[in-house]
């Protein structure tokens, strides 16, 4: 199943609509079924057992037929699936790159570094469009991209197991998680992490439960290439099949100590790989590759008018999660 949100000048949270599997058609499904579901997505995960039926029915009668209410989508009329979310935990699962950060500073490997996931909390409650802008206040911030991978979960229990954590995902999504390099080294020096560096996050237009990615979906992990661009050239195409931590352990690890309310979102982390062909998924990566090989890091962070596309291809070459395409602007 696949859904989106119309962005509303009314609702904070959006409209909730489901969308044919070739991104060409939506229905709302609050409309079509006179209110017997929510009119968001947010609504929907929390009553997640009891709605999620009902909206894969819709979803199977729009890929058969035309079904009353559809409408052409067009991608940049849609938020976030989530504009807005209680909780958004971004984890580091894909080692390659918290290897070459540690490697780029000369830093040693801690011992926990193959059995605890890294994870930080970041802002949740204005996340931006997939086609909104990257406000830049100054360009000494260091502003990044970071292709990754997301899910959201419905109630999760606390202390619940890797292998039990994986049953509680319920729709899959790609972000980029904007950073603000030149804020990082300050802060984390300040030793209470990330706050001011990580402004609002985009997600691309359409999340899709587990079930539609087929055998791509696999041992928690989404088996398939994460294309990016910059400025309109390859950048990157590392495959998140590559994560060490899964998807289960991210949400174990976030869980420990206190129950996660459904709806939220939890990050992969930059998807890294190690083999330099594939390139990479942020800037920041570039740089340090940069700097291992030669010493210093000549590649420059977004600046005005810079240009990122963030978007992921099955082996049909179908766009699943429709397109992350945000431009830097000056705020």
């Amino acid at each position: 199943m696949k859904l989106a949100t119309l962005k509303s000048a009314i609702c904070r949270d959006g409209e909730l609509v489901v969308v044919s599997r070739d991104n060409s058609r939506a229905v709302k499904p609050h409309v079509l079924t006179d209110g017997a579901t929510p009119s968001t997505l947010r609504e929907s995960v929390e009553r997640w057992s009891t709605v999620s039926p009902k909206l894969e029915q819709i979803y199977s009668d729009l890929n058969q037929k035309s079904v009353p209410g559809e409408f052409k989508v067009v991608e940049h009329d849609l938020h976030s699936p989530l504009p807005r979310a209680f909780q958004w935990a971004d984890g580091s699962a894909f080692l390659h790159h918290v290897k070459l950060v540690r490697q780029a500073r000369g830093a040693e490997t801690p011992p926990n570094f193959f059995s605890t996931p890294l994870m930080y909390q970041g802002g949740s409650d204005t996340f931006l469009a997939p086609t909104d802008e990257i406000p830049q206040i100054d360009e000494k911030y260091g502003t990044d991209f970071e292709g990754e991978i997301a899910v959201i979960t419905d109630d999760v229990p606390m202390g619940v197991s890797a292998d039990e954590a994986l049953k509680h995902i319920v729709l899959v999504m790609l972000v980029n998680d904007v950073s603000l390099r030149g804020l990082i080294p300050e802060e984390l020096a300040m030793g209470f992490g990330f706050f001011q560096s990580k402004p609002s996050s985009a997600f691309a237009p359409f999340a899709l439960t587990p079930e539609e990615l087929g055998d791509n979906w696999r041992q928690g992990r989404l088996h398939l290439p994460l294309l990016v661009d910059f400025n309109g050239q390859f950048f990157g195409r590392a495959n998140g099949g590559e994560m060490h931590f899964h998807f289960g352990q991210l949400i174990a690890h976030a869980a420990k100590t206190r129950m996660l309310s459904a709806g939220t979102i939890i990050g992969s982390g930059t998807v890294s790989n190690e083999d330099p062909t594939v390139g990479s998924s942020c800037l920041a990566e570039r740089r340090m590759i940069e700097k291992i090989e030669a010493g210093s890091s000549k590649t420059p962070f977004m600046k005005v008018g810079d240009r990122v596309e963030i978007k992921m291809l099955d082996s049909n070459g179908q766009n699943l999660f429709g397109a992350i395409k945000q431009e830097v602007r000056k705020l």
